[in-house]
């Protein structure tokens, strides 16, 4: 079963301890058919609590010798010792950095704090290169510290050593889960005990099943109750590491016991670990009682932890590679990878993967082929976010997830397979208003307006806008206006939407078309003559826009001689009167008087002169 909705990864072992310090944890692991070796050597001539000296060595070497069959896969140099620690040595003459120091210190009762130090260098490609010969490791200053400072050799804590671990491919090998553990952790008579515990493994077959481990400044001469325990069970591996004895100088791999004030041991932990165990619990010890009733106990600093596993099983991880938003869409187009990297097995096709947002699940889907070991596979999945989000989601994936937070898959780690991306939708905001447009009457209520007039505060380019009737037309791009610098309404007031190009979406805006009666143009004459020009009293603006207007005619003594309206405009003839109707006025000046009947307007006088 998957842990809780939003799980980040987690490293694939994981070991807890109770004390404060530079906590040993999981550094690296492998897997595949893969073994591992080690080498190193000590930098101190003799062990420091049964001899006098107090400098240590310059320089120690010691011989890969590799199988011709190995392929090396990794390789790291550890080098420790008193003080604070020295970052730059050379191995083979070659210049070699430390990737990363740890400290830890012990206080003294007589001489107060002191400290020791590990470093670490990846050094896969020196040893590729080099091959199996003999290595010399050099020029660590650890002896400026040592001499500086009279407690390490008071308590004969004075030491120095380094080792190379070798993590090769063999294809004859079972599939094996190799996790390196690193860090510095410190055992002696203030501190007296160290638990740990290896979670979230899953042994499948426990035959070959081993642990090692790099520690210092152990001593053969002090055996006051130094064990090892895996899972409550005392390990031995004499006659080199005795089950009181543990860290007493020794190399395994050589099955030396000379390697002063350090161990570099490997031991089987078959018959102390069960097919099906999902951990294992360590435990180091060191102190006891004298024959005198006094406590008495060796300091210990382990600075590594390996284990070999047989572990056939996959590791199914998730990456979301990247994603297409759309304007104002809540669909959201995904491209993901599942990988099958830190495994033993295959990862089987049809494996089910879960997306969610805010809780919820928004889309499912699986792989599609087995996915072989340190193989990937990639895909994409089209996701409806719920339209009530907000812009900002978050998008969960989960690789082996039914839906339900469950799993189907077994695997190696069952804590790394979701992954998460944070994604803004490209959601429209809100409508900007503009300015009304306004146009006068040219009958009907109608009237010719440019719309590009309405963008005058806007920085844009003809190209980059539309014009539409409506929004549904704007968000689906259909029925533009198609001669926006030319358009009449089709109604009073009439509103008018704009979308303009905002990369990487748009924008919309929104304004009125309103149409007003303007003041009519009133014309100082015509001639009512039938030459098809200028036939008539034709005041513009007026007709069917001021559709109650009253238009009167006099002569130039008052008389009223024409009254017209809006479906009767003056062609020149007489219509009022005792004399003379139908008859076209003679040639002179005639006053007028147009009462517009709008609230918005006097009346209108004025003379016009009307020819022939």
């Amino acid at each position: 079963m998957k842990s809780t909705y939003y799980i980040l990864y987690l490293l694939l072992l994981s070991i807890s301890f109770p004390l404060v310090a530079q906590d040993i944890s999981l550094f690296q692991q492998f897997n595949g058919r893969y073994d591992y070796t080690a080498i190193g050597n000590t930098l101190n001539p003799s062990e420091n609590n049964t001899s006098s000296f107090c400098s240590i060595l310059d320089t120690s070497s010691a011989t890969l010798a590799l199988d011709p069959n190995f392929t090396v896969v990794k390789a790291y140099l550890y080098w420790a010792g008193s003080g604070l620690g020295d970052t730059e040595v050379t191995l083979n003459d070659t210049a070699i950095i430390a990737d990363h120091t740890y400290n830890v210190f012990y206080d003294d009762t007589t001489f107060g704090e002191l400290s020791y130090f590990s470093c670490y260098a990846d050094i896969t490609e020196q040893i590729i290169t080099e091959g199996n010969v003999n290595y010399q490791f050099a020029n660590a200053d650890i002896n400026t510290s040592i001499l500086s400072n009279p407690g390490y050799c008071g308590n004969r804590t004075n030491f120095g050593g380094w080792s190379i671990y070798v993590i090769y491919e063999d294809n004859t090998l079972p599939l094996n889960q190799i996790s390196l553990f690193q860090g510095l952790e410190i055992i002696s008579r203030n501190v007296p005990e160290l638990d740990m515990t290896l979670s979230d493994i899953n042994v499948l077959d426990n035959d070959g099943a081993r642990i090692g481990f790099l520690a210092w400044e152990g001593d053969n001469a002090l055996n006051y109750g130094e064990s090892l325990s895996i899972n409550n069970n005392l390990i031995s591996n004499p006659p080199l590491n005795l089950a009181d004895n543990a860290f007493n100088g020794t190399n395994t791999f050589t099955n030396s016991n000379t390697f002063f004030n350090g161990d570099l041991d490997v031991y089987s932990i078959e018959n102390n670990i069960a097919i099906g165990d999902t951990s294992v619990s360590i435990k180091l010890t060191t102190g006891d009682y004298d024959t005198n009733g006094i406590f008495q106990a060796d300091l210990i600093i382990i600075n590594n932890i390996i284990t070999v596993l047989n572990s056939q099983l996959p590791d199914a991880t998730i990456t979301l590679d990247n994603y297409f938003v759309y304007c104002n869409d809540f669909n959201i187009e995904v491209n993901y990878t599942v990988n099958n990297f830190n495994s033993t097995d295959i990862l089987p096709a049809n494996t089910p993967i879960a997306f969610y947002s805010d809780g919820l699940l928004i889309g499912e889907s699986q792989t599609i082929n087995d996915i072989a070991i340190n193989a990937s596979e990639s895909n994409s999945i089209m996701l409806n976010i719920p339209e009530s989000t907000n812009p900002n989601v978050n998008i969960l994936a989960i690789v082996d997830d039914d839906g339900t937070l469950n799993g189907i898959v077994t695997e190696t780690n069952e804590n790394n397979n979701s992954t998460f991306i944070d994604i803004e939708l490209l959601l429209i905001p809100e409508i900007t208003i503009l300015p009304s447009l306004l146009g006068c009457n040219e009958g009907f209520k109608k009237s010719t307006y440019n719309l590009y007039e309405a963008l005058d505060t806007l920085s844009y380019t003809e190209e980059n806008v539309a014009f539409y009737h409506s929004l549904e037309d704007l968000e689906t791009e259909s029925n533009p206006i198609l001669i926006p610098s030319n358009y009449t309404n089709t109604s009073n007031p009439q509103t008018i939407y704009m979308r303009m190009v905002s990369l990487p979406c748009y924008e919309i805006f929104q304004f009125n078309l309103n149409t007003e009666n303007c003041p009519p143009f009133i014309p100082q004459g015509f001639s009512p003559n039938n030459d098809m020009h200028n036939n008539w009293f034709n005041i513009q603006g007026l007709y069917d826009i001021f559709t109650e207007h009253n238009l009167k005619i006099y002569n130039r003594y008052g008389v009223l001689i024409y009254e017209g309206n809006n479906s009767n405009p003056w062609f020149g003839k007489i219509n009022r009167g005792l004399n003379n109707i139908g008859n076209k006025v003679p040639v002179g000046t005639y006053f007028y008087l147009l009462n517009l009947n709008d609230s918005n307007y006097q009346p209108f006088m004025g003379w016009v002169y009307v020819n022939y």
